[in-house]
């Protein structure tokens, strides 16, 4: 994230308080201060150049702060909410949670496009050289592959079919080609849909060489990309590919949210694992084993989907907005930590 902290350091202006020190003591402590805050010395270095006890100089710090010498000022860019994000991340547990401010003029479009940038950046901080990086279907994921500027070399596989065969060029395997692309590692897109008519045709497309290539990287991606959906039209995919009758079916089962073609109830327990069988796609189980697993989604008609396949313990980090936030923050009993990575329907 480009958040940067500011060290505002004065002198003899200092403040009524701070004058009740001699110029001397000022000048030597503004000086300590410089030294500290802004030019990174320690304080036995700082100790060292001023023939004082490095206690000496831990005092002076103490006192410049107290008496208003030294002013810090934390700054992230205008666009993040720093405090919902660290609430968020201590409610649900997570390892990071970033809450961009939701679009004024689209409060109710479930994951704005400026979540993908954001997520985009913190992808950047999150994978390191070597890394096998998986990209799931999804607006989201597209949104943030297509904002991808900077990257570490590593490899990215495809983790989910594609929506629509017909738009890979637009979707998903676009996603992971210009992920590659940005760094320089080997692609392993799939090409099928994500959801096959039944569970035998979807056994035969996985044992093809391309596809089967792709899977044989599942269990060793490190960083993963996922998107949430919720149970109704126009927000899940899934949703939006079945009958009319299998939709009433999955929704009798207290589905309320979808990721990557699992379907999840409220308490963020799996349902309708049948359909899984139908659905390329990666395991729930092999995302449990990822050491990193980013959501990005958002949007108020979002937020009990994204609280649901939070306490699944799936997910270790959620981009989200401000609309998404303000619900998760209010969302029921209070939910076990995301890290806590134990399958809540059991073995």
């Amino acid at each position: 994230m480009n958040s940067s902290e500011e060290i505002a350091v004065s002198g003899m202006s200092a403040g009524r308080s701070a004058m009740r020190m001699g110029p001397a003591e000022l000048v030597q402590a503004a000086a300590m201060a410089r030294r500290f805050y802004l030019e990174g010395k320690s304080k036995i270095q700082i100790a060292e150049e001023f023939g004082v006890s490095r206690f000496k100089v831990a005092r002076v710090l103490e006192t410049a702060l107290e008496r208003d010498l030294v002013r810090i000022e934390i700054r992230v860019p205008a666009e993040l909410d720093a405090e919902r994000s660290d609430a968020l991340r201590a409610r649900y547990g997570l390892r990071h949670a970033v809450v961009v401010e939701s679009p004024a003029e689209a409060e109710e479009t479930p994951d704005p496009e400026n979540l993908g940038e954001v997520a985009a950046d913190l992808l950047a901080e999150l994978v390191n050289e070597g890394d096998v990086l998986g990209l799931a279907w999804g607006r989201s994921t597209i949104h943030m592959a297509a904002a991808l500027d900077r990257l570490p070399p590593c490899t990215v596989v495809q983790l989910t079919g594609v929506y629509d065969a017909g738009t890979a060029e637009r979707g998903s395997v676009e996603a992971v080609r210009r992920a590659a692309q940005v760094s320089g590692g080997d692609a392993h897109p799939i090409y099928a849909p994500m959801l096959l008519p039944d569970a035998a045709t979807a056994q035969a497309l996985r044992h093809q060489t391309g596809i089967a290539r792709a899977f044989e990287y599942f269990d060793k991606v490190t960083v993963a990309c996922v998107s949430i959906g919720s149970w109704e039209p126009g927000i899940s995919t899934v949703h939006d590919m079945l009958s009319d009758e299998e939709r009433a079916h999955y929704a009798s089962l207290g589905v309320a949210a979808e990721m990557s073609a699992h379907l999840f109830d409220a308490e963020g327990r799996r349902v309708g694992r049948d359909l899984g069988e139908r659905c390329i796609t990666v395991k729930t189980d092999q995302l449990r084993r990822v050491p990193e697993v980013v959501a990005i989604a958002g949007g108020q008609r979002k937020g009990p989907a994204i609280d649901a396949v939070l306490r699944s313990g799936l997910v270790t980090s959620l981009v989200t907005d401000t609309s998404a936030a303000d619900y998760l923050m209010t969302a029921g009993t209070t939910p076990r930590s995301a890290l806590n990575r134990a399958d809540p329907d059991g073995p």
